[in-house]
């Protein structure tokens, strides 16, 4: 039986994976900052641990306990909206360190025991962001564009290992936590000269025609957990697979 590591999984895209596998079967390690085992069912397959992504010792401890880890999925994430002008460096560099940093941390922390098995699935999770230039999501689509550029080029760089590295891209889903977790009021990022550029992009960010489900991106991880056609993206969610087709 399998085991898979995901990270930020806590609630949302994170939490649903976390259902969805363990529904299926597999044994689930589900890291979050601070650990809640209510959001899951019981289960011996199951075991929840603390995992802070931007702490080197909190890696290695949840490692060493996780034992042998067949697939890592990287969701752990935090969001920043805004104009880019006026966001704080301290805050971009939060958001660089959980969502860059942090996933290439981890993988260097999972590579040499799948390197010594000679197999291993990496999925992680980036964000449409990455297929448009989307004005008020500068700092956060230059920290998920650094791991779509990692994670293409680890394809090559473990396939020589028979370790596969996936992306999966989910849309916009306003109903997850992580779209509350921008911990900065993006309202607080749009000084004036913006505003007029700004309110037609906020409005859509308010009502937006298509949304991303949180099992369309637990499907989406699935996916591309057994894909051995060599597929590197999986976008997941209506939106996020409309993006996919005008990629530029």
């Amino acid at each position: 039986m399998q085991t898979i590591l995901i990270t930020g999984a806590s609630s949302g895209y994170g939490l649903e994976t976390a259902r969805h596998f363990l529904a299926n079967g597999w044994n689930v390690v589900a890291t979050m900052r601070r650990p809640n085992p209510e959001v899951l069912p019981g289960s011996d397959r199951l075991r929840i641990l603390p995992l802070d992504v931007t702490s080197d010792e909190s890696i290695a401890a949840c490692i060493r306990t996780a034992g042998p880890i067949d697939v890592l999925v990287n969701n752990a994430g935090i969001g920043v909206a805004g104009v880019f002008e006026v966001t704080p460096m301290a805050h971009i560099r939060k958001v660089f360190d959980t969502n860059t940093f942090g996933v290439m941390a981890m993988c260097q922390a999972v590579i040499p025991q799948m390197r010594d098995r000679r197999s291993g699935v990496i999925v992680n999770v980036t964000s449409t962001v990455t297929m448009k230039p989307l004005p008020l999501a500068a700092a956060y689509k230059a920290s998920k564009q650094a791991v779509d550029g990692l994670t293409q080029a680890l394809v090559e760089e473990l396939a020589h290992f028979d370790i596969r590295v996936k992306l999966v891209e989910p849309g916009y889903a306003p109903t997850t936590r992580f779209t509350h977790n921008n911990q900065i009021d993006p309202m607080a990022l749009i000084p004036p000269a913006y505003e007029g550029f700004a309110a037609p992009i906020l409005r859509e960010f308010g009502a937006p025609q298509k949304t991303t489900k949180e099992i369309q991106v637990a499907e989406a991880v699935w996916a591309a957990v057994h894909d051995t056609a060599g597929q590197l993206r999986f976008p997941a969610g209506d939106d996020a697979v409309e993006f996919a087709r005008s990629r530029i």
